[in-house]
């Protein structure tokens, strides 16, 4: 009877360990600064604004979609991305891709536009009431 136990303790341990290691190898880091996005082996989420001076390209041959990416700090990063340009990517205020850097660019695996506020630039009026 003891085997039986000592095999189920078994089973739960290596359970337990390939769980682990699937979790930090599925674990996506957001990254703000393009320097560390270029150090990174890994996966990563990148975020930052699209440079409107450097158009952005289709290549239809390739079924690639490429611009160029901003951070806070200025540097600059190229994108690529093998599908086609998001719906309210001209509009949107900033980005989030999510890819590996390599070969002198960014490779996306998927473009998250953040659409544009509705209510950005409204200023909110406070209502005043009088204590009667």
């Amino acid at each position: 009877m003891k085997k039986k136990y000592l095999f189920g303790a078994f089973i739960i341990v290596v359970f337990l360990g390939l769980t682990a290691y699937l979790f930090t190898q599925s674990n996506i880091k957001y990254v703000s600064d393009f320097s560390e996005v270029m150090a990174k082996e890994k996966t990563v989420k990148a975020t930052g604004s699209w440079v409107r001076d450097k158009s952005y390209v289709i290549n239809k041959e390739d079924r690639t979609f490429s611009f160029y990416m901003t951070d806070n700090h200025g540097n600059q990063m190229k994108v690529v991305y093998n599908g086609t340009i998001p719906n309210n990517f001209d509009t949107a205020p900033s980005v989030v891709v999510t890819g590996k850097y390599y070969d002198g660019s960014f490779h996306a695996t998927s473009i998250l536009t953040k659409c544009p506020s509705k209510y950005e630039g409204q200023k909110i009026q406070a209502v005043k009431t009088s204590a009667l």
